[in-house]
């Protein structure tokens, strides 16, 4: 018939390989039945070929040697059923669910258990003459699960399918049983439910020390974790514990940077305070000549403003009358480290020292130029001064003791200086010269047009004229010839003051 006996109590076989017939789909996994959609002409072959005798035989065999069939995975969820399993099966009360141990019929449950905990440990598990209740009676039914083997090729760790058989006790087994008395059958029923209860007792106590020993295991393993739980508590304490020592730590540096930070902070104001309160203009730059700080003072000299630091000081137009040789000036200090210092003039007519100095560190490293001004302007006046007061002196010792007669008269004629040569010469005191104006010294006629035309000569020449002869009254009436020399006198603003004037006898 093309079959071989596999278990023969329990009902199965296997197929023998037969080349004749046509090629079958490898066995695989079943899958729950899927939804399928209704077949259509295109879907239709043309010519249909019928089975063969012989394929319909052997399914006609298979639904008589296997009545009912399951496929479920570990947890007992049901993916295939075969055959009629409505005698075995039954919607459990509750929530739809397709687990097998839900839906087992009474009497049926205990030992599908038994069965499906068997067959994880590799090994087939069958269980005949159970007396399942169905519609009102008892059916006597024999259960086979076994594992499916694993195909050639799944992935590793795939989870294992069972196949559940279910199928009516043979016939001959109900037979004696109905042949013998009823009180026999009675007893036997009874002993075969206790041998059943007995298997099963035994199963469950089994899986009882199992599942003790599992239990001690995770126990100990438990006890295991918790110790290291313990420890690692143990060293998080002790972690903690540093870093409070640590947070302190942290806490006395941060209060002293907070100190220091307040002592230069008041260290900074007190410098500020300094160079503002001396009123020297200080400009600091660095090795490119980008100013880094500059004081208030600096920022008139300058022409700076607090959005110039950082700019280049070849960028910045100070006030300065000479403010192209700055630039170069610093770059030589910088270059040869050696001071420099010059008077300069700014653009509204003040005097400052500006000294030049190389910017060291405390380590004695040098970092850039530092620009000073000093101003000087009352000093550069009292120069000034002591200078022409210096000339004056030599002058009127020059005049003193000189044999000409020597004057000097303003733009408006009044005589400021009187020589005693000009005493000797007109006999007026010096006290009377002071008091008289020259028109009252040059007599009338041409002698007076001669002077006034000496006079607008010197206010457009600005120059000394060439001696020229000319006519004075004495104190006593008497005209008196004389050489004249006139000179303007020049303030500091290049204009015409005062005339000198240089009289000697003609004769």
């Amino acid at each position: 018939m093309g079959f071989d006996t596999l278990e023969r109590a329990a009902g199965l076989y296997f197929r023998r390989p037969d080349t004749a017939s046509p090629p079958r789909a490898p066995a695989g996994r079943f899958k729950p039945f899927a939804a399928t959609r209704p077949a259509t002409s295109l879907d239709r072959p043309r010519t249909q070929a019928r089975p063969s005798l012989r394929e319909l035989t052997e399914r006609a065999l298979l639904q008589q040697i296997v009545a009912a069939g399951v496929l479920v995975d570990g947890a007992g969820d049901i993916l295939y059923l075969h055959g009629r399993t409505g005698m075995f099966l039954e919607p459990a009360p509750g929530d739809a669910g397709n687990n097998i141990l839900r839906m087992a019929r009474e009497g049926l449950h205990l030992s599908l258990s038994g069965a499906l905990r068997k067959a994880a440990t590799g090994a087939a598990a069958s269980v005949t003459g159970l007396r399942v209740k169905t519609n009102g009676h008892f059916t006597h039914v024999d259960l086979t699960v076994a594992a499916l083997p694993i195909e050639a090729g799944a992935p590793p760790g795939d989870a294992p399918l069972y196949l559940v058989t279910l199928r009516e006790a043979p016939a001959a087994v109900a037979t004696v049983a109905e042949a013998m008395p009823a009180e026999d059958a009675h007893v036997a029923a009874l002993q075969h439910e206790l041998r059943l209860r007995d298997e099963q007792l035994q199963t469950a106590q089994n899986e009882l020390v199992s599942s003790t020993e599992e239990m001690r295991s995770s126990n100990a393993e438990l006890q295991s974790l918790n110790e290291e739980l313990q420890s690692t508590n143990e060293e998080l304490e002790t972690s903690s514990e540093e870093l409070q020592s640590v947070n302190e730590e942290l806490a006395t540096v941060n209060a002293e940077l907070q100190t220091k930070v307040a002592d230069l902070a008041r260290a900074n104001d007190d410098m500020n305070n300094l160079l503002a309160g001396t009123g020297i203009g200080t400009l600091f730059v660095d090795h490119e000549l980008r100013i880094l700080r500059f004081t208030p003072a600096a920022s008139g000299i300058m022409n700076l403003i607090h959005s110039d630091v950082g700019r280049p000081l070849a960028h910045i137009a100070p006030n300065l009358a000479s403010a192209n040789a700055l630039v170069a000036d610093v770059r030589s200090v910088l270059d040869t480290l050696v001071p420099k210092e010059q008077d300069v003039q700014t653009t509204d007519g003040k005097w400052y020292l500006m000294r030049i100095q190389p910017y060291r560190t405390l380590e004695n490293v040098i970092e850039g130029v530092v620009v000073s001004f000093i101003e000087i302007t009352e000093t550069v006046r009292t120069r000034e001064a002591l200078r022409t007061a210096n000339a004056h002196l030599r002058l009127a010792v020059v005049v003193r003791d000189a044999h000409d007669a020597i004057t000097v008269q303003d733009l408006t004629g009044r005589t400021t200086a009187w020589n005693p040569g000009a005493v000797r010469m007109y006999g007026w005191s010096e006290a009377e010269a002071l008091a008289m104006n020259v028109r009252a010294r040059i007599p009338l006629g041409r002698a007076a047009a001669q002077e006034l035309q000496v006079v607008r000569q010197l206010a457009t020449a600005h120059e000394v004229l060439e001696p020229f002869r000319t006519q004075r009254l004495s104190k006593d009436g008497t005209v008196v010839e004389i050489w004249l020399t006139a000179t303007a006198l020049m303030n500091e603003h290049q204009e015409l003051f005062a005339i000198a004037t240089t009289e000697r006898l003609s004769g």
